[in-house]
Formats: structure tokens, sequence, C-alpha cells
């Protein structure tokens, strides 16, 4: 690596780290000043709300890592480019191609430990923040939900008409084991409860019919327990839960999400790909914050910063919209959440012809 590559390696790194830093640190203040008043509402501990903090920081910088990578580009380069310095390194025989690869080196440091970071290291965290925020700074949650259909096996369903989560009981309660096509087993009770003791459910006034070709057996009785898949924590809030995940875990709850038929999998599906999709963006932002900055402005250095600025408004409006596509529509997710890196690699790729040689 050349003395050129360590210098603009060096003020990448070092300005990234400056502005993520600055930028959460901006967003905390904010942040801490509209809370403030329901941290003193719930009476919590000053211990608290550093520890709800220490774990809200790392959750920030993640969300701000590509933005911050291409404001972090954008400045130096622009700075370079008006000192002309970019002109001197291309006079001197170097190519602009040859000029990218310590930006890229740069942004791959960058993806890959933000891949890390949000992948294993973040979720953890998120887990107390999540926990935090349910706990203190939300309305009570009350599951609402009716006619609640679970896959709990190989061929074996249940169904519930209701439950309430302030007290861990579900009401008419069917459990249906089939073999092939045909019904074999059909338990029913009129309540079912979580017994916080032996962390089983307790099933009331049930009554088990199983079916042997024309002869048919039933048993009732008042009382009896039973192990299920199902866990109270199946009905509680889980607002943010996707963050509060690491990749191993995400895998293995969208798993289970599929193999139940559960409707809401396609949000833990659009959190997974936007773990991967995060260091493929960095190097596409940085790629495009590069080619914008590059050229000596006559508007100057604030200008070709406010250019990056637009852009990556722009960027955000696209992730956003994205998104929302992903999580209301027919869409795969994987591509809608993709559409943001296609667009902007084609507008680089255009960019990419209007640079110096």
């Amino acid at each position: 690596m050349k003395i050129i590559d360590r210098y603009i390696l060096k003020k990448f790194l070092s300005t990234f780290f400056f502005c993520v830093l600055l930028l959460v640190l901006v967003i905390v203040i904010i942040d801490f000043t509209e809370k403030i008043d329901k941290f003193n509402k719930a009476e919590v501990s000053t211990a608290e709300i550093l520890e709800y903090y220490a774990s809200f920081i790392p959750f920030l910088a993640g969300i701000l890592t590509p933005i911050t990578t291409f404001i972090a580009v954008v400045f130096i380069t622009a700075k370079m480019a008006a000192k002309t310095e970019i002109i001197a390194i291309l006079a001197g025989g170097m190519s602009f191609t040859r000029l990218m690869w310590p930006y890229f080196v740069g942004a791959l440091v960058i993806g890959l430990l933000s891949f890390y970071l949000n992948g294993w290291v973040i979720p953890n965290a998120n887990k107390f923040r999540v926990n935090f925020e349910v706990t203190y700074l939300k309305k009570p949650f009350y599951f609402n939900e009716t006619d609640i259909h679970f896959k709990v096996g190989d061929d074996l369903y249940a169904y519930l008409f209701r439950y309430n989560n302030r007290i861990d009981r579900g009401y008419k309660f069917t459990l249906e084991k089939f073999d092939g096509t045909r019904l074999h087993q059909k338990l029913t009770a009129n309540t079912i409860g979580w017994d916080t003791a032996t962390h089983k459910w307790n099933l009331q006034n049930w009554q088990l019919r199983t079916f042997n070709g024309f002869e048919e057996l039933v048993e009732e009785g008042k009382e009896m327990d039973t192990t299920l898949v199902i866990l109270p924590s199946d009905f509680g809030n889980n607002s943010g839960l996707e963050t509060a995940l690491t990749l191993t875990e995400l895998n293995a709850h969208i798993d289970l999400l599929q193999s139940r038929g559960a409707d809401d999998v396609e949000i833990y599906l659009i959190e997974k790909y936007v773990r991967y999709m995060i260091p493929f963006c960095t190097l596409i932002l940085t790629f495009i914050g590069l080619i914008v900055s590059a050229k000596k402005s006559r508007g100057g250095t604030g200008f070709q910063i406010a250019l990056g600025f637009l852009i990556a408004f722009l960027f955000i409006i696209f992730f956003i919209f994205s998104k929302a596509l992903a999580e209301k529509s027919s869409t795969d997710p994987l591509f809608a959440i993709w559409i943001p890196n296609i667009v902007f690699s084609l507008v680089g790729l255009v960019l990419y012809k209007t640079i110096p040689r």
C-alpha cells in the first residue's frame, strides 16, 4: 500500500468514526430531552437510563453506518479536490480507478465490521433496549387477535378463539393431529393456561377424541397438563423483537414461524435481508460519494457536501419506500429490500462516465 493509500484510508476511517460519534451524540441528546418526562413518570433509575443509552447508541450507530460512510467520503474527497490534491494525484499518473482502491478498502472494513456488529453484537445489546422500551416507554400491550391458528408440529395444528396475555390464558382451545389427510385425534378444552411452576400448559374441561377407521374413542377430564411449542411470549408484545435477535437466532426464528405458517414472518425476513444489504450499500455509497465529490466545483466544498447530503436523503427515501413495499405488498422482500442498492448502483455507473480521467 502506497503512502497516498494510507493517507486517504486514514482520513476516511477517522472522518467516518467522527461523523458517527457526532450524529449519535446529537440524536441521543434530542432523544433524552423528548423522553425525560416518561423516565420521571415511570421512576426509572439513573443506572437503568444509562444502561438503556449504552444499548441505544450501538443501535443508532448501526443504522447510521451507510449514510455516515457516504458523508465521510464526500467530505474528505471534496476537501482534497478543493486543494487540487485529486488533480495532482491524477496528473502523477495514477488512474481514477486506482484512486478508488483505498476508499473501497475502507468501505470493506466498515462493511464487514457493520455486518458483524449488526449480526451479533448489537442484537444482544438490543435485548435490554427493547425490553426497557416495552416496560417504561410504551403503552401496556393487550393481545386482541381472535381465531388464532398455529402449526405446532408435523401434521399437528392448534387453534385458539382468543388469548388474554394479562393472565396467560386462552379460550376454546383445539389441537388436531392428522394422519396424512385423515383426522386421527382431536383434543379440545374450554380454557388453556400457562403454569409458571411446571412451564406447561394446563387444560381445563378437556375432551380427547381418537378416530380409528369407523371407531371413535372419547376421553374426558377436568384438568390435564401438556407441553406445546407455543409459549406465552408468542402472545406478547413483539414490537422490535426482530432487532433483538442475533443472525443465528433470527434464522432459527424464521424457520419456526415458517413451520407454523405464521403471517408475520416477513418482518423477520426483511430484518435478515437488511443486515446482508448494508455492507453492499456501504460500498455503493462510497463509490457514488467519491464520484460526486472528486471534481473541483465552482460552488466550493460546501456545494459538494450539500449535494452529498441530498443524495443521502434520496437514498433514505428509497430505503423507506422499499421497506414499506416489502412489508405491505406481495413483492418478494429480498427484491424490495435490494431496490435502493440496485437503483443507486445504476446511478453510480452513469455518474462514473463523468469522472476526471
